[in-house]
């Protein structure tokens, strides 16, 4: 009996060991986790200074209205979506009306990022073209952008736009996916800016270089903390 009892103190002592260290395994792991919880890497923009950033004239163009431009849906996912959310309409001598769209996130989780147009022009009852990949250029580098167009039908829109999450410039949901998956292994959840301009009766010939090169005159010209917020923060401006 002594025998016996002896060997259940010893095999309930070796379960105790194995409890104990396989909880200081599961505590070191946690612990690890939590410092290495991705953090957000930018701070909340004041509504009142990202408007501000945006000029209301540069070389000819200038600002002449707020209306016309096409949104993501007005509900409560948008709300969350966007910490800032400006639309503006430009005109100038001799060229078509250019419609801007910004909209900009702090913190892009993997879980609510920055809806691409290609989902906001459908729900509005657009049919678009195939994208395309185009690069735009302002104050020396090189940004990958999408362009398509949109068909309703009382309207045919020309659309260019970019997205920057962090340093990357995903052009499919699949890279931006990716980039946020990138920045948060390496410790950061990442800002998202959308830039996007559109223009309405002309064709796509006319429209590539129309908006190209107002994006380019738009983000030199805007306030350099603008320009940071398009071009990240390895910008020059």
């Amino acid at each position: 009996m002594a025998d016996h009892a002896d060997d259940g103190g010893i095999a309930n002592l070796a379960l105790s060991r194995r409890n104990m260290l396989l909880g200081a395994v599961l505590g070191g792991a946690s612990a690890i986790a939590f410092v290495r919880q991705p953090a957000i890497a930018n701070p909340v923009v004041a509504e009142k200074n990202f408007e501000s950033w945006v000029p209301e004239q540069f070389g000819n163009w200038k600002s002449v209205s707020q209306s016309g431009v096409v949104l993501p849906p007005p509900d409560a996912l948008r709300d969350r979506l966007y910490d800032n959310l400006v639309t503006r309409v430009y005109t100038a001598p001799d060229r078509p009306p250019v419609m801007l769209l910004l909209a900009y996130n702090n913190a892009q989780d993997g879980v609510l990022q920055v809806h691409r147009p290609e989902f906001c022009y459908p729900v509005g009852g657009f049919v678009l073209s195939d994208t395309l990949d185009i690069m735009l250029e302002a104050s020396g580098k090189d940004v990958p952008a999408n362009f398509f167009t949109a068909t309703a039908p009382n309207r045919v829109e020309q659309v260019a736009y970019f997205t920057r999450l962090g340093a990357s410039y995903p052009r499919k949901w699949s890279e931006q996916r990716a980039a946020v998956i990138r920045a948060n292994l390496a410790g950061d959840i990442p800002d998202g800016m959308m830039m996007r301009v559109s223009a309405l009766g002309i064709d796509r010939q006319e429209a590539q270089p129309l908006l190209a090169g107002f994006s380019r005159e738009f983000i030199e010209n805007s306030n350099p903390r603008m320009q940071r917020l398009l071009l990240g923060p390895d910008s020059k401006g």
